[in-house]
């Protein structure tokens, strides 16, 4: 009975470890947990066969055994003849004070490195002798349990279980704690284990699976990033002033036409930044959209760093240890480095991308821009044919550079990406590298409620080097857009149309946006008509038809106002905070009807740089609602009436545009519709 007893305290520690499969895998637990924990029970057994003495002395010898065997195997190398050395106990140290924070830095499965598992058998062992301790010096045998029980529930705060396994770790656990009840004849508590694990089986199986409350995960920091981090953004006219310079060699059967270096989604009007934390990069990825997908894999030889190429979906990397920023798969190591690159290529139809929408829940999509220089949104709204925010509206923007743009070649190119030379570049010049293109279609982009971000990088060469491989240069430093379609995750385009060297086909996501490309420019002709029999005209004109159309009219032309009178009334009856968020929306709705563009990012403030002629009161309006928002008191009569007066001011500053748009907006349902409110 005192093997069996034992055996089930020291299992229910061995099970709380293997509960960390999730972060390292199960596979690399297995040994590393179950040595220490078998050798802690062998000598807590010979210490109670042995003479009464031993029994005080058994923690000072089980705890010592159990360290003993985690260096024996996790910490193998370092051991000479199996005996620790000092890097031995380096590593163990390094195991108390640092493992799991790096650990908790790492994107899982992490790799079951030394560095990074120690902590979880060195927490099966300390669980395990507390445990044997409370079973033999005391007369009760649950609390034995509870250190076994503390381990689980930590390893069930790293990242829990899904709804079966986690049932099945209920029972096993229930049945070693009726197996310790059973052997101290405690019969009486042998129900009432049964029934708790009845209880979490059904529970389990009924009850609805809901997210974590606790993540100690999200506690943790994100790494510091290799200095000195320069945005490779702003190296890219000098990487174009010294084209012929070679920067890394790239060698696969099969290549993709562009290698992200760095991803940008946060805007200031002078910078672009990431916007994605980084972590260690683990074992291994998962693709990042629920499309059907393909592993490839290349060699990157002499990557200079810190800022590596990648895809937009990394697998996993061979050969370097990475950070990577798990959103937008950019990799940060110093370099040069050498390593094998596998990463997701995704498998889209182009026709069903110009069928799709876009993904305005992307993180960093639709970001808000501070200083939106006046017109902009008009642009914006020009240059996609007012089209509402789809991949089609994204391709039509694209084409809306290349007609009316050109890519800057030789020497004097321009350089910078805030808000004056995008100005001057998209109202003056016309002409840039791909570092304007790229930054000013985002930013037009989101004008439009297109969610987009930049991507910086390098073109895949078009031509081959005698041994196969290929050399990338600075001539092939890019910068490009990417938008976000539901399902397909970030789509590349090209409004440069030089993305993509000659004889390099694209791949994944790239090739679709080419077949959409193509679709969308040459649509299928229409079928030609059937020969019909003709048919006698008819004696009578159809004049109930012919009365149709202008009645029609009349009814849409009574339909429309009434509706916008109407819901102004409703939004203005209200009070309190609700009126002036009905004054807010109304004075959107109504520019939106005069065709300017307004996305769910933009404030008060920026309409009234993007309509100056009711600059005024848009102003008045913005510091009565942020005054009612954020002061903490109820808005009072006195507001309501403040916002309303700047509503009827809008609309008057707006109706002096002229008879046709004061028309065209009265009777049109672009207002009308309701727009998504920003996240």
């Amino acid at each position: 009975m005192r093997f069996v007893r034992a055996s089930a305290v020291v299992l229910t520690a061995v099970l709380g470890g293997l509960l960390f499969a999730p972060v390292f895998g199960l596979g690399a637990l297995l040994l590393p947990v179950g040595a220490p924990a078998l050798a802690v029970l062998a000598v807590a057994l010979l210490c109670g066969r042995g003479s009464p003495g031993l029994a005080d002395w058994r923690p000072l010898l089980t705890a010592p055994a159990g360290v003993l065997a985690i260096g024996a195997t996790v910490l193998g190398p370092t051991t000479a003849a199996g005996l620790p050395t000092g890097a031995t106990w380096h590593g163990l140290v390094d195991g108390v004070t640092a493992s799991w924070w790096r650990t908790l830095e790492t994107t899982w499965p992490a790799r079951p490195e030394p560095e990074l598992l120690i902590f979880v058998p060195l927490l099966v062992v300390a669980a395990a002798v507390i445990g044997l301790e409370l079973l033999y010096r005391l007369t009760a045998p649950l609390p034995a349990l509870l250190p076994g029980l503390a381990l689980l529930v930590f390893a069930q705060a790293h990242l829990a279980l899904t709804a079966r396994p986690a049932v099945a770790v209920a029972i096993v656990w229930a049945g070693l704690a009726g197996v310790l009840v059973a052997s101290a004849r405690a019969v009486v508590l042998v129900p009432i284990a049964a029934s708790a694990a009845g209880a979490a089986v059904l529970a389990g199986a009924v009850l609805p699976a809901a997210p974590p409350r606790v993540s100690v995960r999200a506690e943790a920091a994100p790494p510091s990033a290799p200095a000195p981090l320069i945005n490779p953004l702003d190296e890219l006219a000098g990487r174009l002033a010294d084209p012929g310079r070679p920067v890394f060699r790239l060698r696969a059967a099969a290549l993709p036409d562009r290698w992200p270096l760095a991803v940008l989604d946060r805007f200031d009007g002078v910078n672009w930044t990431p916007g994605d934390d980084l972590r260690r990069l683990g074992a291994r990825l998962n693709p990042g959209a629920g499309v059907p997908v393909v592993e490839r894999a290349a060699a990157v030889l002499g990557a200079p760093g810190p800022w590596l190429p990648s895809q937009t979906w990394p697998a996993a990397v061979e050969g370097a240890s990475p950070l990577v920023a798990p959103r937008a798969g950019s990799l940060l190591l110093t370099g040069p480095v050498d390593y094998t690159l596998r990463w997701w290529e995704p498998q889209i139809d182009g026709d069903a991308l110009l069928r799709a929408g876009v993904d305005d829940r992307a993180p960093g999509g639709l970001d808000p821009m501070p200083g939106v220089p006046a017109g902009l949104a008009e642009l914006a709204a020009d240059a996609t044919g007012r089209r509402p925010p789809s991949f089609r509206a994204a391709l039509a923007l694209e084409g809306w550079f290349r007609a009316n743009y050109r890519l800057a070649v030789g020497t004097g190119l321009p350089a910078g990406h805030g808000w004056p030379q995008l100005t001057e570049f998209l109202r003056t010049t016309r002409r840039g590298t791909s570092e304007q293109f790229a930054a000013a279609y985002v930013a037009l982009a989101r004008l439009a409620g297109i969610p987009a971000r930049l991507a910086v990088g390098f073109r895949t060469p078009s031509r081959a080097d005698t041994d196969g491989g290929r050399t990338v240069h600075n001539g092939d430093a890019l910068a490009w857009p990417e938008v976000a379609v539901p399902g397909a995750g970030w789509v590349p385009l090209d409004p440069t149309g030089q993305a993509s060297a000659a004889g390099v086909r694209p791949t994944g996501a790239a090739a679709a946006a080419e077949q959409a490309r193509a679709a969308a420019a040459h649509p299928p002709a229409a079928p030609a008509p059937t020969a019909t029999a003709a048919s006698p005209s008819p004696r009578h004109r159809p004049w109930a038809l012919l009365l149709a159309v202008p009645g029609l009219l009349l009814l849409w032309l009574v339909t429309v106002p009434a509706l916008w009178a109407g819901r102004a009334w409703w939004r203005r009856r209200r009070g309190g905070r609700p009126g002036l968020a009905g004054a807010d929306r109304e004075v959107r709705d109504r520019i939106r009807a005069y065709g300017v563009a307004v996305t769910p990012a933009m404030t008060l403030r920026d309409l009234s740089a993007a309509v100056p002629d009711v600059a005024p009161d848009l102003r008045r309006l913005g510091e009565v609602v942020d005054r009612a928002v954020w002061s903490g008191h109820e808005a009072g009569g006195d507001d309501h009436d403040t916002a309303w007066s700047a509503v009827r001011g809008v609309r008057l500053g707006l109706a002096r545009r002229g008879r046709r748009a004061r028309l065209r907006a009265a009777t049109t349902l672009r207002g009308l519709r309701p727009m998504p409110t920003a996240r």
